[in-house]
């Protein structure tokens, strides 16, 4: 085996076969003139004088983990998974493959055509890509790229490690909770004494390297050497501006009209953001005089998932390429013609509050090890330009060190339904890099307990096991369950699949005549009958890009959510639950809608408390508006808000907004919310009256019987 490795690092090139030409061994078939050129730009790469040094350890660890460290744009993501990939070929693995985790889909995706178009394969046969909605994957793939959420979901579903040989865990240091999890429960594995002898790579940048040899037991460490070519020195601001979009559009442009060579680079916080900076450039750069054909801004968010291949792709008319993102882009993408970024130093994130069961958005500095990425992306010969939106200050002082770890950030409800599913009775048997805190985990197993999915004894009740099948949160899985009973499984399918899928609406009606299309769209019911009012409008358009368009839909995702929608049913019909035949708008299917919603989400109720909209969430005391997006908002006659509504979130913001809304009656959260539930809530008028109501419905209930008694007792007589 030392051999076929020394081989595999110190070959020029494949050898030639029988006919001259040199064969692909993956595929037998003869190389192109195209997979040359890309061989030269790989030995450029920094991670390639590590190559030798990489595969002796992959070979020899007697752990089984190898840790690799390097910064950003050394070519560690699109190299070290094809090594690996040499690596079982040389071990003549039959059924094992190489699978490669990403903490988000989008990277999966890129990284998937870069490494195909590298190793001079077809994408979907030996390499390919598992995400959300999307499994280009086959019989013949040897190298996979995953989110790492449903590699995750697949571990916890085998009391093994999963169906690789190799497995990559890439960009440790974005902290996702999947990843995090993965390499806990891969630790208490003990990957030496499994069979078939399978390796750990763990990926990351120097800043987390300490933390990661500590939690591993001190594994071999490749180092990857620094490239060539200088970092730029940081140009700062004397203050931070007032206006983001503002300042860096100003920066772009500044940078286009000095004809500066290369890319450039924008870091934003939201992608509110991105998207109005990148149409403040797209109309002011036509107005620039300059050389060169006005630059191309592209953007670069989940919710422009379609445009990763241009950003990729050469121009041919030789325009400069601006490229707006956020966070996305701190360590997961290499662009290699970036040569100028510009930096705004923050990012908006989601931060789970699990006392009040709430988001936060928080607008915050980035990490101290996040600016230093971004910096690099500018390195060259001659280095280029880093622009920071703020003074070199901001960061010293109120950035801390490495990226949040996601675990003590996110709702640790799904996280725990996957430890039971590991048959992990109690959190605390499970490693962590960093534990949550335990008031977190303690409310997420309450959560579940409530949900039903725990028995008595805290481990995972049936109920609770068919929950952990699902790609959902729990409490929508539970109401996708509970319409099997209501006979409203067609609608709770398409429900399920908009409430996952990206939000519906691009953004707020452009003009009278889009409102009044949208409009058109909206259900009496509430937002919830709305999304598959609007689902089943798109479907019946013939999923035309066009007439979304026209109405400010987001086209890509109900596309999404059409995809997702599928995977569901195909789930359900697998696992054999129920399914029914299409009623909506009956009258009787209105009403099983909202009992299956409120099955889920009866911990996500408010109550108007005064007739004007300020509702009170009965979980605790916040109290919260109707989001502007809400049909009950839109709406141009008057009308009083409804009294009781179940809602899918809740987020702290500046005006504490309830999104997707539906009105619901008491009566009915009294019916189907575990009695314990009711009675834990804090004090508040809204608990007197829940109370009452039940009192009252326990009463008619045992008044019913003894009237049915009676009139039985009556009819003996008689008889």
């Amino acid at each position: 085996m030392a051999s076929q490795l020394l081989g595999l690092a110190e070959e020029s090139g494949p050898s030639p076969g029988e006919s001259g030409l040199a064969v692909n061994p993956f595929d037998g078939l003869p190389f192109s003139s195209r997979y040359y050129e890309l061989l030269e730009q790989r030995r450029a790469l920094p991670i390639w004088a590590a190559r030798f040094i990489f595969l002796e350890q992959l070979e020899s660890s007697p752990s089984g983990v190898v840790l690799v460290s390097g910064e950003p744009g050394s070519g560690k993501s699109t190299q070290i998974p094809q090594w690996c990939a040499e690596f079982v070929l040389a071990r003549g693995f039959q059924k094992g493959q190489v699978t490669v985790t990403q903490p988000y889909p989008l990277a999966a995706l890129s990284l998937a055509l870069r490494v195909a178009d590298e190793m001079d394969l077809t994408l979907g046969h030996e390499v390919g890509y598992s995400i959300p909605q999307e499994d280009c994957t086959g019989p013949d793939t040897l190298l996979r790229f995953c989110w790492d959420r449903l590699l995750l979901q697949e571990v916890a579903s085998t009391r093994g490690t999963g169906a690789w040989d190799v497995l990559v865990l890439d960009e440790a240091q974005e902290r996702s909770v999947a990843s995090d999890l993965l390499q806990g429960l891969l630790r208490d594995a003990k990957l030496g004494n499994l069979p078939g002898d399978p390796r750990v790579i763990v990926v990351t940048d120097p800043a987390l390297e300490p933390k990661l040899q500590a939690f591993w037991g001190n594994p071999p460490i490749v180092h990857v050497p620094r490239g060539p070519g200088e970092c730029p020195t940081p140009i700062y601001r004397d203050s931070v501006p007032t206006d983001r979009v503002e300042a860096a559009c100003q920066a772009v442009l500044e940078l286009c009209q000095q004809e500066a060579p290369g890319d450039v680079l924008v870091y934003l916080p939201s992608e509110e953001e991105i998207s109005l900076c990148c149409e403040s450039l797209s109309r002011e750069a036509g107005h620039l005089a300059l050389q060169r054909p006005p630059p191309q801004v592209l953007p670069l968010h989940p919710g422009h998932g379609q445009a990763i291949q241009a950003v990729y792709q050469d121009i041919d008319s030789g325009a400069r390429k601006v490229v707006v993102t956020h966070w996305l882009a701190d360590f997961s993408f290499s662009l290699p013609s970036i040569r100028h970024v510009i930096d705004s130093g923050l990012e908006l994130r989601s931060v789970y509050n699990p006392q009040i069961r709430a988001e936060s958005q928080v607008l915050r500095p980035i990490s101290r090890c996040q600016a230093e990425a971004r910096r690099l992306r500018a390195r060259g010969v001659p280095p280029g330009s880093c622009f920071c939106l703020y003074p070199k200050s901001f960061l010293e002082l109120e950035a801390p060190p490495l990226p949040q770890p996601r675990v003590c950030e996110e709702n640790l409800s799904p996280l725990l339904l996957l430890l039971k599913r590991r048959q992990i009775a109690e959190p605390g048997e499970c490693h962590f890099l960093d534990r949550p805190a335990p008031e977190a985990l303690m409310q997420a197993l309450e959560d579940l307990d409530y949900l039903a999915a725990l028995d008595d004894d805290g481990d995972l009740s049936d109920l609770g096991v068919i929950l952990s099948e699902f790609p959902l949160p729990p409490e929508l899985a539970k109401a996708l369950l509970a319409s099997c009973e209501f006979d409203c499984v067609d609608e709770m399918l398409t429900l399920a699949a908009m409430l996952t899928a990206a939000p519906g609406f691009t953004s707020p009606p452009l003009c009278a005549e889009e409102a009044a299309l949208r409009r058109a769209l909206e259900h009496a019911d509430g937002d919830h009958s709305s999304l598959i009012q609007v689902y089943e409008a798109f479907i019946q358009s013939g999923a035309d890009k066009a007439w979304c368009q026209a109405r400010g839909l987001n086209w890509t995702a109900l596309c999404q959510a059409h995809k997702l929608r599928g995977e569901l049913l195909e789930l359900m019909q697998r696992i054999e639950l129920p399914l029914s035949q299409p009623a909506f708008g009956s009258e009787q299917n209105r009403r099983d809608l909202q009992k299956a919603l409120v099955s889920g989400y009866f911990l996500k109720v408010a109550r108007d408390t005064d007739g004007t909209g300020n509702y009170l969430l009965l979980t605790h005391k916040h109290v919260a508006q109707l989001s502007p997006y809400c049909c009950y908002r839109s709406r141009r006659a008057p009308a009083r808000p409804p009294p009781w509504v179940l809602y899918h979130n809740f987020s702290i913001s500046k005006d504490n907004c309830l999104s997707i809304v539906s009105e619901i009656q008491p009566q009915m959260l009294v019916e189907l919310a575990p009695p314990y539930f009711l009675s834990n809530l804090p004090p508040s008028e809204s608990r007197d009256l829940l109370n009452q109501l039940r009192e009252e419905m326990a009463d008619s209930s045992t008044g019913s019987e003894s009237s049915s008694t009676q009139e039985l007792g009556n009819a003996c007589v008689l008889q």
